[in-house]
């Protein structure tokens, strides 16, 4: 594959990261543009040597320029590079934004660029941790059908594997590992704090053997994988989380009650709860929610 010249502007988490493995495959990082002491931070650790320099300076020097700026800043800064000339014709425009496709990049389209997006479906820590996790990393990418070869080169010399997503599935694929994955942390961290009251030295150690399996077991084998008081039907057990989470931890209730119903549904269309008992269940989910304080949420 070629070997590019490459400009990273929004060294965050993702750039540095992103810009390293690629620096590690050959290609030559030119400069990066990062304006938080973090950043800077990052491009001194991950990318030693490479000049820090304007937005602009950094465009101008790239043949392929890696944009990994936050996704509401995304388009502002594609407009601007492109009407400044700093974008031109024959340049490859990457961006990493998961919920954007192509048409953010329509500035830089217009002036005759090769636009590509290439989001990686990992968390990142913005250090060198990362650069193993990335092999194997599943990069939902888009792109027009004149760039796949390049597109799937770069996720390549990633260490990753291309998902091809269409332009009007990006925000759904996105969604889709931001529930998975973000909302996963927020669960978690709840349910150390649900164990915290409980009185538990070390929650992530109570709850690390018995996450990883049910991870594993749901990837492996979907809503089969589910287990608990919900599925067998005991709603008094239910009823009794109700009343101590309200008692003890009450920050937790209204994710509680929320994974509950979405788990009551699924186990009654799975036909694993009978009609009679789900409607028990459904009456103490209810009742819960009526009686719960309205600013839980607002935490």
């Amino acid at each position: 594959m070629t070997k590019y010249s490459i400009g990273v502007i929004g060294a965050g988490r993702v750039g540095a990261v992103l810009a390293a493995a690629l620096r590690s495959a050959g290609h030559e990082i030119v400069a990066a543009a990062g304006e938080s002491d973090a950043s800077r931070r990052r491009i001194g650790e991950l990318l030693p040597g490479v000049e820090v320099a304007k937005p602009t300076d950094v465009a101008r020097r790239s043949d392929l320029l890696l944009l990994t700026v936050p996704d509401d800043m995304l388009s502002n800064v594609v407009t601007m590079l492109s009407a400044s000339g700093a974008i031109r014709e024959g340049q490859v425009v990457v961006h990493t934004s998961g919920r954007h496709g192509l048409a953010v990049l329509d500035p830089a389209h217009e002036v005759g660029a090769r636009t590509i997006a290439m989001h990686p479906a990992m968390t990142f820590t913005g250090t060198e941790v990362d650069l193993p996790r990335l092999e194997g990393c599943v990069f939902g990418v888009t792109a027009d059908a004149a760039d796949r070869e390049l597109t799937e080169g770069l996720v390549a010399d990633l260490g990753g594997r291309p998902m091809w997503v269409p332009e009007d599935r990006r925000t759904l694929y996105h969604a889709g590992l931001a529930h998975g994955a973000n909302h996963l942390v927020t669960l978690v961290a709840e349910a150390m704090e649900i164990l915290s009251a409980a009185g538990a030295d070390d929650p992530a150690a109570t709850l690390r053997p018995l996450l990883t399996a049910a991870l594993d077991n749901a990837l492996d084998q979907g809503d089969a994988a589910l287990t608990g008081p919900i599925v067998r039907g005991d709603v008094e057990t239910v009823r009794a989380h109700v009343a101590d989470l309200t008692a003890n931890a009450p920050q937790t209730l209204p994710s509680y009650l929320a994974m509950a119903h979405a788990t009551l549904d699924r186990a009654v269309t799975d036909g694993r709860l009978l009609p009679i008992r789900a409607a028990k269940m459904l009456r103490v989910l209810d009742a819960a929610e009526v009686d719960a304080p309205v600013d839980h949420h607002t935490r």
